[in-house]
């Protein structure tokens, strides 16, 4: 991420990066992206990508709508790379990017990954325990932001599952919403740096529009000024986001809207293929590139971080 420069930070509201080991890569961090979004007004898009293609696809689009972006791992993703290889493809096509940008582990629930991620430089991470009784779930996310902290990354935290599974994680069962003191708690004692919410909100895609909690981020917000993510937001109308948003979810996650255009555009395009009986990779690749980039580009000025990396 070197070439990210202090420019764009400042126009984002953050301080001039730190580098990490060896001096080759300035860490934006979490907690600095999405307090500018904060004040700002507008979400930061986090975007859940697969492979080179789709990390390649959502930075052009974060470059072309000089936007802030989050890209976030699964654990799936980070297993079938290996985590060292994968931060090697990161790191050298986030080269020649002016944005700021979030390398972020999604819904990890394993501290042995979260550990070996750190290590390889992601600098941010979510420890998803809510499995876990809340007491127990409070004592390992305390150490897990004890050794993001000293790795210099950020952690977002969990208490409660978010309804639909995501990578191979997640449960179809509604999940037992914590009182709100519970949750604020939670959040004071940890030191988190972004909260997790259940407020009515699913992955995967919606098969009717959703009744969300929306005061619940209102009252999260007021009570501990951290800031809220937004899991389960493929699907949500314009209004919805920007609704959320407004009320301080400064992190907006997009999983499922990415798979669909990738996936989609891919299947379109070998159907056409067939039918002429023309096969060229390259072509393909051009196709999904630019559903992405569409896809990115559309959440990134619906979330209203576009033009924030002016």
């Amino acid at each position: 991420m070197a070439p990210t420069t202090a420019l764009a930070l400042t126009a984002c509201g953050l301080d001039e990066p730190a580098a990490m080991e060896g001096d080759t890569v300035p860490v934006v961090t979490l907690k600095g992206m999405l307090e500018a979004a904060e004040d700002g007004g507008y979400g930061v898009p986090a975007i859940n990508i697969i492979d080179d293609l789709s990390i390649e696809a959502v930075l052009a689009a974060a470059v072309q709508e000089r936007s802030p972006v989050i890209l976030q791992t699964s654990v799936k993703t980070v297993k079938q790379y290996g985590a060292k290889p994968l931060f090697g493809i990161f790191s050298a096509l986030v080269e020649g990017v002016d944005v700021p940008v979030v390398l972020h582990l999604d819904h990890c629930p394993e501290r042995a990954v979260i550990s070996t991620c750190l290590a390889e430089g992601w600098n941010s991470v979510l420890f998803d325990a809510h499995d876990l009784e809340i007491e127990e779930n409070r004592r390992q996310t305390i150490e897990v932001v004890a050794e993001a902290r000293a790795a210099g990354a950020d952690v977002e935290g969990e208490i409660e599952a978010i309804q639909g599974k995501e990578d191979g994680l997640g449960s179809d069962d509604e999940s037992k919403q914590q009182t709100l003191e519970t949750a604020v708690e939670f959040i004071r004692a940890t030191g988190i740096d972004c909260f997790a919410p259940a407020i009515g909100n699913a992955h995967g895609r919606y098969e009717q529009a959703p009744t969300l909690d929306a005061q619940r981020i209102s009252d999260l917000v007021e009570a501990t000024g951290v800031p809220q993510a937004l899991h389960g937001g493929t699907g949500l109308s314009d209004e919805q986001f920007q609704d959320l948003i407004r009320r301080g979810c400064a992190k907006v996650n997009i999983s499922t809207g990415l798979k669909e255009a990738y996936m989609r555009s891919g299947y379109e395009f070998l159907q056409g293929a067939a039918e002429r009986d023309q096969w060229d990779p390259p072509s393909l690749f051009r196709v999904q590139r630019q559903a992405v980039l569409d896809m990115a580009a559309h959440h990134m000025r619906v979330f209203g971080s576009a033009g924030r990396a002016s």
